[in-house]
């Protein structure tokens, strides 16, 4: 282990040398910097025990961060009002001789009786609107405010209680009576698109030109091309990807016919919720069958977001020639692929953790493209419902498309393979299942298998015990633990193979796989250290056993990341002397300054002979503009000491709203010179108007999209009329996330790159509107996307008020902590409040109409109340406060009710 210290400290000088270089970037960017994407950050605001609000928007500035002032008002509840026309905020903070002017107009800013003038860096024009400086803000408030931006809080700080954590207080003495009901985008308004007609498909490209000269002075030149579309006939909907060789050829064509139904309603009594034929995948055993992808077909009434595992889960896609993809859970940077003939990514067994999964799948393109795909999987008691029953079949041809094209290489055995399996919700915590296999193995021609598994949650884990004969001789069998102890996720598997036994999933001579991995977060002052480490242990009938082991420690340090990775792997034999050995090390930093981003890494054999093995250091500066107009550059400069080689490379990608150019450039010290130029647009329908065409740079045949159309409902009927208008520059959202343009004169923007049969709340960010007074007039529209499919939704605007009474026992004492509802003549929960200390209850911001107020069945019961309360209300522009007065809840259940 001695020698691993002069390669830490040689990878200490990198780090420090990049950081160097990140210091003149950043004062370079102080004096042009603007809010943009990649400084964004959304806070949890955190005081004391108690979290505020529904979060607040902010970004990390040169100087320091900055946040949202209007999601500060929100979350602090302080009654200053903002107004963005005018550019003047007026009101009190905490107390009314706490008087807070911001009059930027005049460039000065009255705090209580002290006047001063705004400077820059005190407030930045953000698309959300003022994002005001954290130190600053502080001051004026008189609170302490302390952005963490690694864990994304922000803490605040009273040597007094606020009003705000009072209340937050009486909130928690009164939930402690009862449960708290979860948010559910079923109970929503949905939008969906019918199955009907021919639509017209969407589809994406990509041309690629490129040229190299060897270091033997050999040239080459290719031109590629990829197109993939989507689009449904009737009730069927299909993709296809055509790919060419590299003389621009057509070499793979893959075609598939398919129905994807979240709510589980294809094909009758089946209950079907993915139904494929052409090129499909397969499904994924722990003990057979390792997922394949041929033509074929397959059906399944699983949900769609539900792995074939529960402890491991596989991902596929596309990945164009040239491209790398990085799959990372949680944050942590867990497998690596490069580009294949075949033209796909495949992440396979990637372990789940117990309790929420976080994945994402970054794309990285040869010219400094970026793609990312995200996806959340849980892991808990609720894998399936008791009486619940899952089902899955499928068969394919491995690695053979529908369509064959060219004379390209050929993945897969060639041969089918099918598999048929249910799994059975015996109870809330138990479940089983069996499976039948049927698969063609190189070197022992086609074997068929029977596996059955039985699932227990026991405490905060998962046990699973399972088994698997083969027909033809030799049985399998496995123990599973999946948990969560703390902060600390365990993961323990054993496997045993006995009488030669043979699959996907157990190889030739392997008798036993066995293994343990621990992930655990420690806290290092306000950061957060994750650490992985892992143990596996294979046996085999030839006595040559390998003992593999594994560790990673991150680091996050401000806008800086380091990353150390350990290897190490010792190959036992049962006669003679083993061979040493081996242990390898792999150090990462990645630093971000502004616009620019750093990234290095630096790789050692440490053990047997030290060597230095490589290092690579890219930065990344990304252009001013938004996601439509932007320019970034890439470089690159890598060092491979096997091969005595040194690289440099740069890329240049210029985005439009129609289209993207990408450029690079590389050479190398053996005198290898490579160049490329790379085009990729996506067109398809456009849902503005009928027969229309609309090309863009983002991906239409992949993702989903939605047109949204906000409107200003003058009679408040939820149904647009001539002449009610069209509102521009209003912000919506697509679940948390703002979209980046806002509405046009026609009231209408189109939101892109959706993940597709994810449901979506598509809302106005109400706290964007300028007036209060106007309000949307529901929460949203729930959208479930699809591939190449653009769905429409209306989104009324209209003028609101405000609600208010007392809320008392029939005998007359108020009544705390009771949660109220606000509900329309049609029966939907507009708005949702809690009675305060003395009974009184507020719903704001309420559209006009005419209402009922009743008590939550959760507070009902806990309070022994009935949960109706007489009375009606009317909130119109001729009453636009209503005050319901005293509102009497009787325990028998009789109605009353006084006003004052």
């Amino acid at each position: 282990m001695r020698h691993i210290f002069p390669k830490i400290r040689h990878f200490l000088a990198i780090a420090s040398a990049l950081f160097g270089l990140a210091q003149p970037a950043l004062a370079r960017a102080e004096g042009v910097w603007k809010p943009n994407a990649d400084d964004a950050v959304l806070f949890d605001v955190r005081l004391g025990q108690y979290r505020l609000g529904d979060g607040v928007r902010g970004y990390q500035t040169p100087g320091g961060t900055c946040v949202d002032f209007a999601d500060m008002i929100m979350a602090l509840d302080v009654p200053i009002r903002l107004d963005k026309k005018l550019r003047r905020a007026t009101g009190w903070a905490f107390d009314e001789s706490h008087s807070l002017i911001i009059d930027r107009e005049a460039n000065t800013v009255q705090n209580m009786n002290k006047m001063q003038k705004l400077l820059p860096g005190m407030i930045y024009d953000a698309p959300e609107g003022w994002c005001m400086d954290v130190a600053t803000l502080a001051g004026w408030l008189g609170v302490g405010l302390q952005a963490d931006t690694s864990n994304a809080i922000l803490i605040i700080k009273s040597k007094t209680k606020l009003p705000v954590e009072m209340a937050a207080e009486r909130r928690a003495r009164a939930a402690k009576i009862r449960p708290v009901a979860s948010f559910d985008l079923k109970t929503l308004p949905q939008s969906f698109v019918p199955f009907r007609g021919v639509k017209t498909p969407s589809v994406d490209a990509v041309v690629s030109i490129g040229g190299l000269r060897q270091s033997n002075g050999r040239t080459k030149s290719e031109i590629r091309y990829e197109l993939f579309a989507s689009g449904e006939i009737g009730p069927v909907a299909y993709d296809a990807r055509l790919a060419s060789n590299q003389k621009g050829l057509p070499d793979a064509l893959r075609l598939r016919a398919y129905r994807t139904d979240p709510n589980g309603q294809l094909l009758g009594p089946l209950k079907a919720t993915q139904v494929a034929v052409g090129d499909v995948g397969g499904f994924s055993t722990q003990l057979v069958a390792q997922a394949s992808v041929g033509r074929g077909a397959m059906i399944t009434n699983r949900p769609v977001d539900r792995p074939d595992s529960f402890d491991s889960t596989d991902f596929r896609g596309e990945l164009p020639a040239g491209w790398d993809a990085e799959l990372y859970r949680n944050g942590q940077l867990l497998a690596f692929s490069t580009h294949r003939a075949d033209g796909r990514y495949e992440f396979l067994d990637v372990p789940l953790l117990y309790g929420q999964n976080r994945f994402e799948i970054v794309l990285y393109g040869p010219q400094g493209q970026i793609r990312r795909e995200q996806k959340t999987q849980t892991v808990g008691i609720d894998s399936i419902s008791p009486r619940a029953t899952w089902y899955w079949a499928g068969i394919n041809q491995d690695g053979r498309d529908l369509i064959g094209l060219g004379s390209g290489v050929k993945f897969g055995t060639g041969e089918w393979r099918g598999s048929v399996g249910a799994e059975r919700g015996l109870n809330l915590k138990t479940s089983v299942s069996a499976a039948f296999h049927s698969l063609y193995l190189r070197e022992v021609g086609r074997r068929n298998y029977f596996e059955t598994a039985v699932r227990r949650s026991v405490g905060p884990a998962l046990v699973e015990i399972s088994g698997a004969y083969d027909f033809r001789g030799g049985t399998a069998m496995r123990g599973q633990l999946l948990g969560e102890f703390g902060k600390t996720y365990v993961s323990v598997e054993s496997i045993n193979a006995m009488g030669g036994y043979r699959s996907d999933r157990i190889l030739r001579n392997v008798t036993g796989l066995h293994s343990a991995t621990v992930d655990h977060s420690f806290r290092l002052g306000r950061s957060i250290v994750p650490a992985h480490a892992d143990i596996r242990y294979t046996t085999r009938s030839t006595g040559q056993n390998t003992l593999e082991l594994a560790t990673r420690l991150s680091a996050n340090i401000g806008r800086y990341t380091l990353t150390s990775e350990l290897g190490w792997r010792e190959d036992r034999v049962p006669y003679g002397r083993s061979p040493p050995g081996v242990l390898e090390a792999r150090f990462l930093a990645n630093a971000r300054v502004g616009r620019l981003r750093l990234r290095g890494e630096t790789r050692f054999r440490v053990s047997p002979q030290s060597r230095f093995e490589g290092v690579t250091l890219v930065g990344e500066w990304a252009g001013k503009g938004d996601m439509y107009r932007s320019a970034d550059w890439r470089a690159e400069v890598g060092y491979d000491q096997p091969l005595k080689r040194a690289r440099f490379g740069v890329g240049y990608v210029r985005r439009f709203e129609k289209f993207a150019v990408t450029a690079s450039a590389e050479a190398a010290t053996d005198g290898a010179v490579a160049a490329g130029l790379n085009l990729s647009f996506s067109l398809g329908p456009d849902p503005r108007r009928r027969g229309g065409v609309r090309v863009t740079s983002s991906h239409l045949a992949s993702q989903g999209q939605v047109l949204a159309r906000v409107y200003r409902d003058v009679n408040a009927d939820g149904v647009r009329q001539t002449n009610e208008p069209y509102e521009k520059d209003v912000q919506l959202a697509a679940g948390r996330v703002p979209v980046e343009r806002l509405t046009d004169a026609n009231g209408e923007v189109i939101i892109d790159d959706l993940q597709p049969f994810e449901p979506v709340l598509i809302g106005i960010d109400a706290g964007s509107l300028p007036d209060p007074l106007i309000q949307p007039s529901t929460p949203g529209m729930v959208v479930t996307p699809r591939p190449g499919i653009a769905a429409i939704v209306d989104l009324p605007l209209v003028s609101a008020g405000e609600v208010d009474g007392v809320l008392v026992r029939a005998g007359g004492n108020s009544i705390e902590g009771v949660d109220l509802e606000l509900v329309d003549r049609a029966g939907n929960v507009i708005a949702r409040t809690r009675s305060d200390f003395d009974g009184f209850f507020l719903f704001e911001s309420v559209p006009y109409g005419k209402y009922s107020v009743r008590i939550t069945t959760l507070s009902a019961q806990a309070a022994q109340l009935s949960s109706a309360l007489s009375g009606t209300v009317v909130v119109n522009g001729e009453a636009p406060s209503c005050h319901m007065g005293t509102v009497a809840a009787d325990p028998s259940g009789v109605r009353t009710a006084t006003s004052q």
